[in-house]
C-alpha cells in the first residue's frame, strides 16, 4: 500500500500509471485530527485511455487544475449525489448541476455519475440526483452521451479512444 500527497505520480503496474488529485471534504479518523488528512481522487493512464475519479468532493477550482495539470481525461466518475441541505453539504458534496460544471472544467470527453441512490443520506429525495442531472445536462447543451449514470448491478463497455 502506498501514501500519495496531491499530484504524486506512481506506477500501480507497468501499463497503470497513477497520479493521486485533490478532493474537496473534511477529513478526520479521531475526534482530535480534523482536517490533517488530505482527501483525494486519482487520475489513471491506461494504455486505453485516461479515467479520472473525483472521489467524494465539493465543487471547487482543482477540476479545471487537473485538466491543466493532467489533460482532459477520456472517463471521469463525478459525484452526484448527497448534497442537501446546501448550507451543511456544499463543501463537501457536488450538486448535479456543479457535477456538470466539474465535467466541463476538468474537460472530460464522457462522464458517468457516481455517489447517489444506495440509500437515504441526505435531505433531496433518493432520485433527485437522476432528475437533476438530466436538468443541468440539459441547461448546459450537453446529452446524456456526454454525462450519464449507470443502473444498479450495471455494466457497461466504454471505448476510451
Amino acid at each position: 500500500m502506498s501514501e500519495f500527497d496531491w499530484w504524486q505520480a506512481g506506477d500501480a503496474t507497468p501499463e497503470l500509471g497513477v497520479v493521486c488529485t485533490p478532493a474537496q471534504h473534511f477529513a478526520a479518523r479521531t475526534p482530535w485530527d480534523r482536517n490533517r488528512t488530505l482527501w483525494g481522487g486519482f487520475f489513471l493512464r491506461t494504455p486505453a485511455g485516461s479515467i479520472f475519479f473525483a472521489g467524494d468532493s465539493g465543487w471547487a477550482p482543482h477540476f479545471a487544475e487537473v485538466n491543466q495539470r493532467l489533460g482532459a481525461p477520456d472517463l471521469a466518475l463525478i459525484p452526484i449525489g448527497a448534497y442537501e441541505p446546501r448550507w451543511f453539504m456544499e463543501a463537501v458534496h457536488m450538486n448535479p448541476a456543479e457535477a456538470v460544471r466539474a465535467h466541463i472544467a476538468v474537460g472530460a470527453r464522457r462522464s458517468i455519475g457516481m455517489h447517489f441512490g444506495t440509500f437515504q443520506l441526505t435531505d433531496e429525495a433518493i432520485e433527485a440526483p437522476l432528475h437533476e442531472l438530466a436538468a443541468a445536462r440539459t441547461a448546459a447543451g450537453l446529452g446524456d452521451e456526454d454525462f450519464s449514470v449507470l443502473g444498479f448491478g450495471e455494466t457497461r463497455l466504454i471505448g476510451l479512444h
